[in-house]
């Protein structure tokens, strides 16, 4: 696949995946780098209608998680490297850092990319849902996830229905630093955002929402620091919950 063409999709066939196709992304996903080969996450396959209309609200009701026929929650998981430890008559693991948390987060977001790159690899269309740290305790719920897992991150996949354009970025010189971090100026990074804020679709959601920039709408709108304040205590009381001592 030619990646710099690739694109989230959100609109599926009603076909389903079949169990070769799924299986080879799974086992894509198994072979992650991960920390020390612990391989602290887990993947929960939902095919069954009935559970992804319960985890859909979970996801602000995007109508990706009913209409794709394969939803997969990655989660980080010290469930099971606990249990080997405690039946190996080894120290327990313990959730007491925030090392811990951070490194089975990224653990698990490598192995869902590398699910992600294997189902986009046999055609299938795929869209990461950030909405699974959103509200935890509802997914830890519905999953029925024990001590010690939390849900990191979602991907929603099946056939594409349709090819949809591809979205802005920024050019790659906003990105990329050699050698060194390169800090700009407000006014240089303004010029970075140039093209996206001239694109016409979010020129509307600036007049949508009643703002005079699109970084206005991003910061007092759909990621307003009063949101996040909100969505970070509910995450820090589902990872406690879970027994995480964050």
């Amino acid at each position: 696949m030619n990646y710099t063409n690739r694109r989230s999709i959100r609109s599926y066939r009603k076909d389903p995946i079949d169990e070769q196709h799924l299986s080879a992304i799974l086992r894509g996903a198994l072979r992650a780098s991960n920390t020390g080969n612990m391989q602290t996450w887990s993947v929960v396959v939902t095919r069954d209608p009935a559970k992804k209309a319960a985890l859909a609200p979970c996801h602000f009701g995007q109508p990706m998680v009913e209409a794709a026929p394969v939803v997969l929650t990655f989660c980080l998981d010290y469930n099971r490297l606990e249990k080997w430890c405690q039946a190996s008559g080894a120290q327990g693991v313990h959730y007491d850092s925030l090392m811990a948390v951070y490194v089975a987060t990224i653990d698990t977001i490598i192995a869902a990319q590398n699910a992600a790159v294997a189902a986009e690899d046999l055609g299938l269309g795929i869209c990461f849902l950030g909405t699974a740290v959103y509200n935890m305790q509802g997914i830890i719920d519905i999953l029925k996830l024990p001590r010690g897992v939390v849900p990191v991150t979602t991907i929603t996949m099946g056939w594409p229905d349709q090819l949809p354009p591809l979205t802005e970025r920024l050019p790659l010189e906003a990105l990329v630093h050699q050698e060194e971090y390169c800090e700009r100026s407000p006014e240089e990074v303004r010029a970075l955002y140039r093209d996206i804020e001239a694109n016409p679709a979010n020129q509307a959601f600036v007049r949508e929402n009643s703002k005079e920039a699109l970084a206005q709408v991003f910061c007092e709108v759909r990621y307003s620091p009063e949101s996040y304040r909100q969505f970070s205590a509910k995450m820090l009381e589902a990872l406690r919950a879970q027994g995480f001592a964050v």
